[in-house]
């Protein structure tokens, strides 16, 4: 299978190639048929990915620029895996979502390029290669939301990009210290030096205090969030889910891959105030949600609610949280993208009401979505919820108890917007609403039936990353 990564990551470049240079019809259909490509590479690497091996699988090496010790080094382990997998599902999600109307040929092939941007991060083991694909994601969604976005656009692409931007300068500055010091960009071979301490003194806190910097504005973790808001009320509905569903993501996979490893007894030191920042994040952001009208905005804090239970989650070694909260909270932002195209890009709380009379079925298979956000068993939600309060319990008993109150919050606000939705009089704004479409349908049964698998049998996507995660337990202990 030696190749099926390199595959994977440039299938999605020809993919925006081909939908600029095809001369029949929309962009649409050929961005599809490559994410199915895509997909199909995806699959074969989980076929073929053997789950009882720790190490990383399917490794490609090859010499890039020896200078500076950059290598094409590419590989996988169970993280990785669940993380492109994820990848492979939320992009062409997305693409089903996205309004025809509003989505050209420019359009599709930047998410293209985004989604080869997102390959490459969750694959790459050479820290310039790492590097290179962790900003090659950035100037894809800053166009999006520029171009593409809503109202105040060029505001929250500028701050979005100011904030990436800074914070990767912060990080890259910090690895090139390390370079200095160690002499190789190879992660795996930092990662060894970094149980016995990669530096020492105020540079190792420098270096650390620099990725962590970069780290934290990507996830995005308090008091680094603040670009959030604005970004996902403002992007269009398929990059809305595509920045909550995958590209977060990126955040929480380089605090494992990158900061865990590196720095293990810095982690130590500072442990408890990085379970503060992260139970600000599971506190604050659902009670910013609950002063919210706008639905987009409001799903946007309770994503940095859930963002923060990632992060807790990775001081109880737990994964998956992060694939979870993916899918969740892009159909939630799917919702709010047909409730928008059905009342005229209107999304206030107060511009809807009784939707359950005219649209059952929508509200139904939205209150399934809101249920494995809140954690509901049965759900995907509840998996991981209580793999992270399970296991955060252990090691930081008082910090979890605090992060129960945001279950609290996150419940009152669910259950506010579910009956200012669905419940009272039919407003007469909805009162021409159609109910799900037959594409509509299409797209987001199988979605909710994949949560509802994921919560009553989830041992089909535990066994993809039980034993990375054991690993990386030995590693950290």
């Amino acid at each position: 299978m030696v190749g099926l990564i390199t595959a994977i990551i440039f299938v999605p470049l020809i993919g925006a190639l081909a939908v600029c240079t095809w001369p029949y019809g929309g962009g649409r259909p050929i961005a599809l048929m490559f994410n199915v490509i895509s997909a199909a590479c995806a699959l074969a690497l989980w076929r073929n990915f053997d789950a009882t091996a720790a190490g990383l699988q399917f490794v490609e090496r090859h010499a890039w620029i020896p200078a500076v010790g950059a290598e094409y080094l590419v590989g996988i382990d169970g993280l990785s895996l669940l993380l492109v997998l994820l990848t492979s599902l939320i992009i062409p999600f997305a693409f089903l979502a996205q309004p025809i109307a509003t989505g050209s040929r420019a359009f599709y092939a930047t998410m293209l390029v985004m989604q080869s941007a997102l390959y490459g991060t969750f694959t790459a083991q050479n820290f310039v290669l790492w590097f290179l694909f962790y900003e090659m994601s950035l100037i894809p969604a800053f166009l999006l939301i520029k171009i593409w976005g809503g109202e105040n656009r060029d505001r929250a692409a500028t701050k979005f990009f100011l904030y990436t931007f800074l914070g990767s300068v912060a990080m890259l500055l910090a690895f090139l210290g390390i370079y200095s010091a160690k002499g190789t960009f190879d992660l795996a071979a930092l990662a060894s030096f970094g149980k016995n301490g990669l530096l020492t003194g105020k540079v190792a806190w420098l270096a650390f205090g620099g990725i962590f910097v970069g780290l934290a504005v990507k996830v995005p973790l308090f008091p680094f969030h603040t670009w959030l808001p604005d970004a996902y009320q403002t992007a269009p509905v398929g990059v809305s889910m595509v920045l909550t569903g995958v590209l977060s993501k990126m955040g929480v996979y380089g605090f494992v891959r990158l900061l865990l490893p590196l720095f293990p007894h810095e982690i130590k030191v500072i442990g408890p105030w990085l379970l503060a920042l992260a139970i600000c994040s599971i506190v604050f952001a659902p009670l910013a949600a609950w002063a919210q009208r706008d639905l987009k905005r409001m799903i946007a804090y309770l994503s940095i609610n859930h963002l923060g239970y990632c992060m807790l989650a990775l001081f109880a070694i737990a994964a998956s949280p992060i694939f979870n909260h993916g899918i969740t909270a892009a159909t939630l932002f799917y919702f709010v993208g047909l409730l928008e195209q059905r009342s005229g890009s209107r999304r206030s709380i107060d511009d809807f009401g009784g939707l359950m009379q005219r649209t059952p079925l929508l509200c139904g298979w939205m209150s399934v979505a809101m249920f494995s956000s809140l954690g509901l068993p049965g759900l995907n939600g509840f998996i991981g919820e209580f793999l992270i309060f399970k296991g955060s319990f252990a090691l930081a008993a008082a910090f979890t108890a605090i992060a129960v109150i945001g279950l609290l919050v996150t419940a009152i606000v669910f259950v506010r917007a579910m009956q200012s939705l669905f419940s009272g009089p039919l407003a007469e704004s909805c009162s021409g609403f159609p109910d799900l479409l037959r594409g509509e349908k299409f797209v987001i049964v199988p979605v909710t039936l994949l949560m509802f698998a994921i919560g009553i049998a989830p041992q089909f996507l535990f066994n993809i990353f039980n034993t990375t995660v054991a690993h990386l337990a030995q590693l950290l202990g």
